[in-house]
């Protein structure tokens, strides 16, 4: 991995800035079942770890593993925590190891993935970084392996070989780039001071919360105004993050933020014509759980605009408001 280091202005939300201490006794694990700085030590050994006896921690915002068995020396069995309320979906994971000896090579296998079929199958791999090279980096192919395993009850298992090349570095893994609530409440409000030149044209307002009293955010962008005629104004409403582990779609709806602020000739057509009503994350409390698909209360919201209710669903009633208050807008299409 490349030795550069880059400047990240949402630094205050990473994960390595906590991770200063020693890795001493910690076999508990963490809030809602994720482990929690666990040490993993050979059988016979007692007293305080050793270098080279792995420490994994998931005890953090969208965060995700359950267990984590020791199979041999070089081995190691990870179990995904499942969705809260909803223990049939296990895909997401996204854990750090630290704690590691210069060289160690490692085989990790998740063995509890719910989808059988998936992205796996045409030839996906996980993605590391660390604390020193913060650019994430997809493990090569020849080092993935996507089976059915005997020795795991014929259960499809995701076996990765890694090794540690650095020993005070605290490793990342994950299923995609994380994309956390608290990195998007801190985008909006950069966001909020680039868009100050668009007056009357750019909003952000809070539309709802989560049943963990978490914002959900409604960004408008377009000139209400029509200059040109008294013809009504056309609304495209775009909604990412109802599914939490689908985290790429946040970088998408960042990306066309971003350029729909901007002063591009076709952003300023779109701003004239257009106006864009953007729920950036729908499942606020999914994706600060770590969950794959599930709110905190296990509703996959894709299954439940027809059922959405206050107590329940508040981020889809909020958003279901929303979208009566824009049909019953005369001056909208």
């Amino acid at each position: 991995m490349s030795t550069l280091m880059a400047y990240d202005p949402l630094e205050h939300t990473s994960i390595y800035s906590r991770i200063n201490e020693d890795s001493d006794d910690s076999d508990g694990e963490g809030g809602l079942g994720n482990v929690s700085r666990v040490i993993i030590r050979p059988p016979g050994h007692s007293g305080k770890a050793k270098r080279g006896h792995l420490c994994f921690d998931a005890s953090f915002e969208t965060g995700n593993l359950g267990r984590v068995d020791l199979v041999s020396e070089f081995e190691y069995d990870l179990f995904i925590r499942p969705d809260t309320c909803s223990p049939r979906f296990r895909y997401w994971f996204n854990f750090t190891v630290d704690n590691v000896k210069q060289d160690q090579r490692v085989i990790f296998n998740i063995v509890n993935m719910s989808k059988s079929k998936n992205l796996f199958c045409d030839q996906l791999t996980p993605i590391v970084k660390s604390s020193t090279r913060p650019k994430w980096q997809r493990i090569p192919k020849r080092h993935v392996f996507y089976h059915r395993s005997l020795v795991h009850q014929g259960h499809h298992v995701l076996s990765f070989a890694f090794g540690f090349d650095k020993e005070d570095e605290v490793f990342q893994f994950a299923l995609a780039p994380p994309y956390s609530y608290s990195r998007l409440q801190t985008y909006l409000t950069v966001l909020e001071k680039k868009a100050a030149y668009l007056e009357n044209i750019f909003s952000r307002e809070m539309i709802g919360i989560s049943v963990e009293k978490r914002r959900v955010d409604a960004v408008t962008v377009g000139k209400l105004e029509n200059t040109h005629n008294q013809s009504k104004k056309r609304v495209v409403v775009i909604m990412a993050r109802g599914h939490p582990g689908e985290s790429p779609s946040s970088f998408v709806c960042q990306g066309l933020l971003e350029m729909i602020i901007s002063s591009h000739p076709i952003a300023r057509v779109l701003r004239e014509h257009v106006i864009f009503k953007i729920v950036p994350m729908l499942n606020p409390d999914g994706v600060f759980l770590g969950n794959y698909r599930s709110s905190l209360l296990g509703f996959d919201f894709n299954r439940s605009w027809h059922i959405a209710s206050p107590w329940g669903h508040p981020t889809l009633k909020a958003v279901i408001d929303m979208l009566i208050t824009i049909d019953k807008n005369k001056v909208y299409i």
